[in-house]
This record gives C-alpha cells, structure tokens and sequence, in this order.
C-alpha cells in the first residue's frame, strides 16, 4: 500500500464543495498569470475567473443564505452549518480578489500595454481625445441613458442583476433651500463595455464605458451639484422557482420566472474602490445586506466585459495558435454515414475532432428517404442554427421528429425558449421532459429503413449539441448502430416522452434509476477484485466529484488495495493521500486552453477491463436530481484508445497537471528533468491533426496496467 498521511482525528474526511470549487477558480486565475501563455489569453482566463464568481454568488451563496435564514440547512458533508460554509466562503473570495486584482495591476496592465493594448482613463488622455469621447458620448451614449434621482417621490431603484451603475451625491438648491440625495445610472448593457480610442495602426487603446459616462455625468443632472461618481454592481439570487406539479404550461412559467431572476433578492454588492463609505452603508442597507457581503474591487467592476476585447481584436500574436479541426479519420468526406455506423463504433473527441461529424449526421437523418424518425435531447441549444435546423428540415421532409428540450438549463433558459418556439412552429414534436428533474443526458436516435430491416443509429455523448462550445470545451461522443443500444435509447426516450416507468437497460446506465447503486457496485467489485489478487484499478475523469457514498465507496476500494487515480477539473470533496482511509487514491486537476468536460470511467475488472462515458458527473444531484446516461465502449480498439490515448495522456500530463494533497492544496507536478514538460491537450491536438500518430503507436503513454502509477 502507498504511504499517505495518516488522518488525524479532527480532520474531516472530505473537503467542503464550495471551497474546493473555490480552489479550483484559484487554478483558472493561475493560467492568468502563467508567463508561457499569450497575454490575450491570460485576460480571458482573468475574465473567467470573475464570471465563474458571478456564477457562484447567484447559486452556492444564495442557497447558503436561503439554508441560514430558514435555519433548517442542517450540517454539510464535512460538517459544517450554513453560516460556518458563509464564513469560510467570505474568507476565501477576499483571498482569491486580492490575488486577480495583484495580477491585474502588476501583470495584465503592464503586460498587455507593453503588448500595444492599454487600458486608460478619461483623466490621462489630451484634449484632443477627451474631445473627442465628449462627440462620442453625444452621440451614441448620451441618447440611451436614463438618469435617476432617489428621494421620497422616487424610491430607491429595481437594480438589475450584474448590471454596472454610477452613483454620487447631488446637491440641488432652491433659494436657501438645499436638498441632498444620491443620483444613479445605469451602464447600458446594449453598448460596448469598451470604446476604442483612435490610435495608431497595431495599438488599441480603449476607456470603459462607465469611465466615459463618468467624465459626462454632470450632463444628466443639470442644476445640481454632484459629488465625486462611484461604481456600484449587485448579484442576485439566479435561482428559477416554479412549481412544475402546479405548472399548467411549462414553457411560460421558466419564461415567467426568468424575469424575476433580475430582480432577485440581492446576495452581494460590489463597489469601486472610490466609493464613499457612507454610501456603502446606504447601499447595504437599501439591498438588506450585511458587511460580509460587500466586496470593494480594486479594478474594473465588471471584468467579464474584457471578453469582447479577447474575441474581437485582430493580436494573432498574442493568442493561442488557431486550431482547425478535422473531421474523424474514416468519415471525413463519407457520403453514407449509416453505412460507415453499420460497419463499427465511432469514437469522436470533440475540440480535437471537429463536431462536424455529428452535424451531417443529423443533415444525412433529415434528408435520407430511408429515415423513418429522429429522437433527440437539447439541453443547450446554443447560437448555431444547423442542429436545430436539420430537425426542422427532417419535418419537412416528411420525418417524424421529437426534441426533448431542457427548458431549465442554468442560464441558457431564454435560449432553450426560443429555439423550443421555433421548432414547435416548424412541426417538431418537442417534450419539456419529466416533471422535477432536469434532462441532462446527450442522445440522438434515428430509425431507418434499411435493406435488411428497421435500424437505429445512435448518438451518445458526454456534452451538448452545441457547436460553438464543441470548438473549446473536451467532451467525447459514440456513434453506434448496435441493437441493444438502440433498444435502450428507445426505452430512453419513451420515459422522456410519456408517462411509462422505466422499464430498465440492457447496456446504458440511467439516472435517477439505476446509475447511482451500479456505479458503487462498480467501485465494490473493483475492492472485491484487489482481495482476491485479481486486477484491479480505478481511473475516473470528471467536472466534479461530491457524492459521499461514492467517496466513501473509494474509500473502501483503496483500503482493500485498488489503485484509484481520479481526474478531477473543479469541485473535489474526495481527500486523497491520507494512510488508512484513501493512501492509494491519487487527485489530479488540469486546467488548459480547452475546459476539460468528458466523463470517462475506466475499471480493470479483473481482467476484463471495461470503458464508460457519461453526461454524469459524480455529484448527488446528477444521480439523483437529473436524467444521465453513461454508456460502455463495447469496441476493444475504442476502448484501448479511451483508457491509453485520452485518460493516458491526462494521467501523464506534466505541464498543466496540478496534483491535490490530502492537506487540500493543490500543487503542480514534479517534472522529470528540465523542459515545459508534457502537455495532454497539445499532445491531442497534434494526434488530430496527424502529426502525433507515430509517437502514439511506439510510446503508448500511462497504459492503463492494474496496479501501475502513471505518469512522472
């Protein structure tokens, strides 16, 4: 057995969820300030980092806060009440501020004016260029702005969630009369955050929207005397609350309820360093809030807005080199597709290979005279039309066509609405899923009438139909005409689609039915196996890990002897490492160019190893709370690639690996000698792109070899 920590009574034996993921935004800001990535590049993951905490605030916090004020919370998983999880909470966003804002100031300004793009304020620039703002202002801001005033005939505005607003003092005097009361703006979020400066060619110099509003505030209130302008944002609870059971149309009550989300109740004030405090104080108490919960920002006040600047700006020298991807050898340029599905499994590693792929299959489905039907799941439908599209054209082209849209994905409801609209419209039968439970599984099916009889073709994946996130998030999917999958998928979407009880799989794990107990089985045997002297070894990769049997599960399989290295991007309540309890449990997390998103579990089995994929990651709510699937890879050449190419690589990466202790920290991985060390996600790209495919074959990196350690 592997040495580990010995675990001390008082330690608790699995970490706290919101501080792991706490910990894990930490690694997005630490690729900010890695010096061997562009700077472009390092604004983005700076922008993350702020939009992941906005994120965070209207989830975690405000269910907290719910859980404290209602009192009936009880204790989480590491023991901790509501208020004690708010505090440490508190404590570690302050933490985590000081540091982005350190790396704003002493590394992105610097860096990035030495690059040719600066960030300037109103007050530095020469007269021909405030001049100049001063038109701009004029005419394309001034118009759209509305002032507003708070006093006893204009209460306190309805602030809207996230959104940026200037605040000061004015004074107004009528004869000896002199009446005080604070002025707002709001920063229109229908303009750019940024306007660019004219400058010379190669150069952007750009001033913020706010700073421009600012310099002109005066203008709004003419007749008054305003103090010294501040900026001011308030996070609201995101939370959608509608009781599905009372919801006579779906569909118009998320529609319904997402307008309430702007108004939400507040969970936190951001303010600008230059805010005074007594109109700190006036805020807090106007949005109910407490000191805890205001959060002076030493820089922009809404960074995400940086994001435009990242995507727009022609600097090729200062992002990542541009990745094309290709389709998957063997379908590039297929003009049957069902045929190439009907000979063997396909296996597609999405950004590496294009998600072109899973497209035509749907165009050739819509357009074959042999499709009978096409069944399909969208939780986030995303801004591409040809998804959607090929499932309006199959209606036209005589098809039946079913769409299980996911009205509630988180912050993509308003999309989901629209598209759920506009393929009603076009004909589409479209299913809202199963009352109190998100449909979070990725399957596509489509019936043909083949010359030997009615055959299902089966898509299944561990991320959306989305391809605009295909391009930058890892996920892994299957084509397969196998008949026990197309049994199963058709079981899959007869319960998503009616009122049947789900009458079980032959090869497919569901969640809430099934996956939860199969997954601890799984686990269990692996223990089973390590007593008996059989192979044995876990390898597990996935966005988060929070379940307490399934880590408890873990637990047992390393006190019997599995080697278990997990692959773990965010929340990781599992604490490796420690002697007696999890000494044979290794953590990694690895944070890149690309958002590492695929679920893949590898077990030994005794020797018969077995490959899964999944939409499910290891967290209650994903067995309990969501429709999931995860699903084998039959094909002993797939899976070899899954256990040797995928989870091989990620197990060996020595670049941007970083390795959790059971102390909690996580720290990067010793490299072997000198070098940048190894990278998975270069390694991946250059096996796409063909340049990588002798050294795969020769040097088979980390094999999945029960009982070995992988990597450095």
């Amino acid at each position: 057995m592997a040495k580990g920590k010995t675990l001390e009574t008082s330690e608790a034996s699995l970490f706290n969820r919101e501080l792991s993921w706490l910990q894990f935004n930490g690694r997005v800001l630490g690729e900010a300030r890695c010096a061997s990535v562009p700077w472009l590049e390092r604004l983005k993951f700076f922008c993350i980092v702020h939009s992941n905490l906005d994120e965070f605030f209207e989830v975690r916090v405000a269910s907290l806060k719910q859980e404290r004020e209602s009192g009936r919370g009880g204790r989480s998983a590491d023991g901790r009440t509501a208020s004690e999880t708010l505090a440490a909470v508190t404590v570690a966003v302050r933490a985590l501020l000081g540091e982005a804002w350190e790396c704003w100031r002493r590394e992105l300004v610097p860096g990035l004016a030495q690059a040719g793009i600066r960030f300037l304020d109103p007050k530095t620039l020469g007269d021909d260029l405030r001049a100049w703002l001063t038109r701009y202002y004029r005419e394309r801001v001034h118009p759209v702005l509305t002032p507003l005033a708070v006093d006893p005939s204009h209460p306190f505005p309805q602030v809207l969630n996230k959104s940026e607003n200037l605040i000061a003092r004015a004074t107004a005097r009528n004869g000896g009369e002199e009446r005080r009361r604070l002025v707002i703006v709001q920063v229109p979020r229908v303009l750019p955050g940024w306007v660019r400066l004219p400058s010379a060619e190669g150069r952007l110099d750009l001033v913020s929207l706010a700073d421009v509003i600012g310099m002109h505030l005066g203008d709004l209130f003419p007749g008054t005397e305003l103090g010294p302008w501040s900026a001011f944002r308030v996070t609201r609870n995101g939370e959608l609350y509608i009781e599905e059971e009372e919801a006579g149309n779906l569909l118009r009550a998320v529609e319904a309820e997402l307008d309430n989300r702007r108004k939400g109740e507040a969970v936190r004030l951001e303010v600008s360093a230059s805010c005074p405090p007594d109109i700190q104080q006036e805020l807090l108490s106007t949005l109910g809030l407490c000191a805890g919960d205001l959060y002076v920002m030493e820089g922009p006040l809404s960074p995400a807005r940086f994001l435009s600047v990242c995507d727009a700006e022609p600097f090729p020298g200062l992002r990542e080199p541009v990745f094309a991807a290709r389709e998957v050898e063997g379908l590039a340029g297929c003009e049957d597709l069902f045929g190439a599905i009907r000979e063997r499994d396909w296996l597609m590693h999405h950004p590496y290979e294009s998600f072109e792929t899973v497209v035509r299959f749907l165009e050739q489905a819509a357009s074959d005279p042999r499709v009978l039907a096409i069944k399909q799941t969208l939780y986030r439908t995303g801004g591409d039309a040809r998804v959607v599209g090929a499932l309006m054209n199959a209606v036209r082209n005589g098809k039946q066509v079913t769409a299980v849209v996911e009205l509630k994905a988180r912050f993509d409801e308003a999309n989901n609405i629209r598209w759920a609209r506009a393929l009603e419209e076009a004909g589409v039968h479209v299913v809202y899923g199963l009352v109190g439970y998100k449909i979070h599984c990725k399957a596509a099916m489509v019936v043909r009438r083949d010359e030997d009889g009615i055959r299902r073709y089966v898509h299944l994946s561990t991320g959306n139909y989305n391809a605009s996130t295909s391009r930058f998030y890892t996920d892994l999917g299957l084509l397969t005409a196998r008949a026990d999958f197309g049994e199963d998928v058709s079981a899959l979407f007869n319960l998503l689609t009616g009122l049947c009880r789900f009458q079980g799989t032959r090869r497919l794990l569901v969640a809430p039915y099934q996956m939860h107990e199969r997954v601890i089985a799984m686990i269990d045997r692996e223990a089973a196996h390590a007593r008996a002297g059989l192979p044995s070894r876990i390898v597990a990769k996935m966005n988060s890990l929070v379940d307490p049997d399934v880590i408890e599960a873990l637990y047992r399989a390393s006190r019997a002897g599995v080697e278990v290295d997990l692959i773990v991007r965010g929340i990781c309540c599992l604490r490796p490492g420690v002697e007696g309890m999890s000494a044979t449990i290794r953590v990694r997390s690895i944070v890149d160019r690309f958002l590492e998103h695929a679920r893949v579990w590898s077990f030994a089995n005794g020797g018969r190893p077995e490959a899964w994929m999944a939409s499910a990651d290891w967290m209650p709510r994903n067995f309990h709370k969501r429709i999931e699937v995860a699903f084998p890879v039959e094909d002993g050449r797939l899976r070899e690639r899954v256990e040797e190419e995928v989870l091989g690589r990620q197990l060996a990466d020595t670049a941007k690996a970083r390795v959790l202790g059971p102390d909690g920290r996580y720290v990067a991985v010793k490299k072997k000698g000198g070098g940048p060390g190894r990278r998975s996600q270069v390694e991946f790209m250059e096996l796409a792109s063909g340049r990588g495919r002798v050294q795969a074959r020769e040097r088979h990196p980390a094999r999945m070899t029960p009982g070995r350690r992988p990597g450095p």
